[in-house]
């Protein structure tokens, strides 16, 4: 393939307020903390709305968030959100000469907006079609990260205000977002109107020829409406096939099938013919499968994750960033991968395992340092390290 491969994506975009120090097991963090799924409260490991956490607590979320946070200022504000992160990922992995990433979003008319616009602006990312659409808020979420959480392993809870996203539409995404060879589709459990009408855009994109990529985010809207059930994700099972590549963590996996654990969610989607799945699941080993359309062929099989973090932080703890973003960056990672190869593979040739390999990769990279995304000092910088990591890997999963 000698053209230039276009990847448009769309899906959640926000700003991150990042808070460090935080336990979840600190009496403040227990009094807000949930009940049952769905309630509104927080949860290690999950995202909640700042409007249903008021609900739950009648505490206006001024007053709980300067409780949690002891009125400390967050140690890093960045760009955040399954869409736009990976896919600024995926732009500063691949050579800007052969490809080009887009980025289709909303925001409000205030700071934030001004903030994450500044800071695309160093990456590659396009963002042409990044436009301010709404009186409301531009999106954000506070992150708090508990690094001592599950072993020392960490974990972070999100608390989410949607605001302007609840105004993108999916005819803000106009024709020129199908003429791509693949479109992306990121967290848009917190962007509505996108998810509620994913379906029928991932028909568009199957009709215009783009494969298509699907990573997901945790769905506070349809567990608090539906507690318990699983979660819509489109319209019907038969619909799976229009996804090409899935890429979910555990959690989700679980409430979207509606299963009882990742063994089962996976096999549920692979009989729904998903051709390429991917669950994650924290720190332990992850499960990937491929039917052959996309990628060679490969069997429903686990896989680990990076040893050299494990290790790294294990004997020098004081390297440690946090782990917010590293789903978003593993996404990206495959996203860019996925891209590269088909340059000189033919699809349904292109390696699972080269791909996975820039997924852990950017997931791991991603723990070194606080927030999503990485600004570059110099083009191509981020390339050279992550591609480090992603030889190391190769290594340690050709020698298990």
């Amino acid at each position: 393939m000698s053209k230039k491969i276009v990847i448009s994506g769309t899906g959640c975009a926000l700003a991150d307020y990042l808070y460090t120090g935080i336990r979840f097991n600190s009496p403040i963090f227990r009094k807000y903390l949930s009940h049952q799924d769905g309630d509104g409260g927080l949860a290690p490991g999950k995202l909640v709305f700042t409007e249903e956490l008021e609900k739950f607590s009648a505490v206006p979320y001024s007053e709980i968030h300067n409780e949690l946070t002891g009125g400390a200022s967050p140690v890093a504000v960045n760009i955040g959100g399954p869409g736009l992160v990976s896919l600024i990922n995926a732009a500063q992995l691949l050579p800007h000469e052969d490809f080009e990433v887009r980025f289709y979003g909303g925001t409000g008319k205030d700071q934030t907006a001004e903030f994450i616009e500044q800071l695309v602006e160093k990456t590659p990312l396009n963002i042409d079609h990044y436009h301010r659409i709404s009186e409301k808020r531009t999106p954000f979420t506070d992150v708090l990260s508990d690094t001592t959480y599950d072993n020392n392993h960490g974990e972070r809870t999100f608390i989410n205000n949607i605001g302007a996203a609840w105004d993108y539409t999916p005819e803000l995404l106009g024709d020129d977002f199908f003429e791509a060879d693949i479109v992306c589709f990121g967290g848009t459990a917190l962007v509505p109107q996108i998810h509620d009408n994913l379906t029928n855009l991932l028909e568009r994109a199957r009709e215009k020829g783009c494969l298509t990529v699907v990573n997901t985010v945790f769905d506070f809207r349809n567990e608090k409406k539906n507690p318990g059930q699983p979660w819509p994700l489109i319209a019907t099972p038969e619909n799976y096939r229009l996804i090409d590549v899935l890429i979910m963590d555990c959690e989700e996996s679980l409430k979207i099938s509606g299963k009882k654990s990742i063994e089962e969610a996976a096999q549920y989607f692979v009989n729904l013919d998903i051709a390429t799945l991917v669950i994650t699941n924290g720190a332990q080993d992850f499960i990937v499968f491929s039917n052959g359309r996309i990628f060679e062929k490969s069997p429903l099989q686990k896989l680990p994750v990076s040893q050299r973090v494990k290790e790294d932080f294990k004997h020098h703890p004081e390297s440690k960033g946090d782990t917010t973003g590293c789903g978003d960056n593993f996404a990206g990672g495959i996203i860019s991968s996925l891209a590269f190869q088909m340059k000189s593979e033919e699809v349904g040739k292109l390696n699972l395992n080269e791909a996975i390999a820039w997924g852990v990769a950017s997931g791991a990279f991603a723990c070194y340092y606080i927030g999503g995304t990485y600004i570059e000092h110099e083009e191509g910088e981020k390339h050279k390290i992550v591609e480090i990591f992603k030889y190391q890997y190769i290594h340690q999963i050709s020698t298990k």
